[in-house]
């Protein structure tokens, strides 16, 4: 397929530079290809038309699924711990895993799940307490790192494990993973982060206890409110437990909202040994999954703008350049793949 403008300029793949060729990709991991090629002419006085965007992004974005597959693959073929000279690697600091999920529309499939996970160095700096609006010492993720798949999670635990292999996640002092209450992402970090600790984000906690209390009282009264803030307490203190016992005997005192109360008491009981707040707080651990579904966010600016519909292959083609532009790493990558034999 060909534009106008392609033909006005006779262009084909073969005509752009490497330098061009990486601006393209670059720019159509963060712009539609229209986009794309509107910021080349304004910026660079690059004069290039969509299909030419369109296909340089497909070439070359396949060049860097390749070199992320073989990554991977080189990952995969060592689970465990490396040594050098028959001893461990001495270990230095710390870092941090978390999973999530996020829809893009792929045509002929409909909507569909792109898995999307995170690396992070766990940095303590001192920040402003939202609650209490004092200064303390509190852990935040820095440098962090991207990986995506558009499938299900058997895959997506390969990549996974392909990225923590390059962060050196062995060679960290200590390690955790935090997510939501989704079983697919503690089966995964029961596989390949087993020794890692394990914390369901604060937020999403909330949210099952705000719906409880919802359940339990009704939206918006105040013994609604005041529930919800006596169990939060006791939640952030660790004992979830008590938590999902509390619920369970609401349940058995409002019929009918037994089934709804039940299932929320179900997710503190499944998920208490993952809620110890207070004490990962204190001992200089993020509590909080923002880094993931903040990155899952940018993921969908990309990939779910109004009226967007991909072809798998089109969306598989340009996650790699997107993932790493967002981790900061494009250029690395694309030295990668411009380099790599072709086949």
């Amino acid at each position: 397929m060909f534009f106008p403008l392609d033909k006005q300029l006779r262009l084909n793949d073969k005509h752009w530079s490497e330098g061009v060729a990486e601006k393209v990709v670059k720019y159509s991991a963060k712009l539609s290809y229209a986009e794309t090629m509107e910021a080349l002419q304004e910026l660079g006085q690059i004069e290039i038309g969509t299909s030419s965007v369109w296909r340089l992004t497909q070439k070359w974005g396949e060049r860097m699924k390749q070199v992320e597959l073989k990554e991977e693959q080189k990952a995969n073929e060592e689970i465990e711990e490396p040594v050098a000279n028959g001893k461990k690697q001495e270990k230095s600091g710390r870092l941090g895993a978390s999973m999530d999920g996020t829809m893009i529309y792929i045509r002929e499939e409909g909507w569909k799940e792109l898995k999307v996970g995170c690396f992070f160095d766990v940095e303590v700096s001192s920040s402003l307490d939202p609650e209490t609006l004092d200064w303390e010492e509190l852990a935040h993720a820095r440098n962090i790192s991207y990986v995506s798949y558009l499938g299900g999670p058997e895959t997506f635990g390969r990549k996974m494990w392909g990225e923590a292999k390059r962060r050196n996640w062995h060679g960290a002092i200590d390690t955790q993973v935090i997510g939501d209450g989704a079983l697919w992402i503690w089966n995964l970090t029961g596989d390949y982060f087993y020794d890692a600790h394990q914390l369901v984000d604060w937020y999403h906690a909330n949210e099952h206890l705000a719906t409880a209390s919802h359940l339990a009282f009704g939206e918006g009264c105040d013994q609604a409110r005041q529930w919800y803030k006596q169990q939060e307490l006791i939640l952030f203190q660790g004992h979830a437990d008590r938590v999902a016992q509390t619920i369970t005997n609401l349940a058995e005192q409002k019929p009918g909202a037994r089934d709804g109360l039940l299932q929320q008491a179900g997710y503190f009981a499944n998920n208490q040994h993952r809620m110890y707040y207070l004490e990962m707080r204190a001992d200089g651990w993020v509590i909080g999954s923002g880094m993931v579904e903040s990155g899952g966010k940018r993921f969908k600016d990309r990939f779910a703008k109004s009226g967007m519909r991909w072809s798998r292959d089109g969306a598989e083609r340009l996650l790699p350049a997107r993932g790493a532009l967002m981790g900061n790493r494009f250029d690395a990558l694309w030295s990668s793949a411009y380099n790599s034999p072709l086949n």
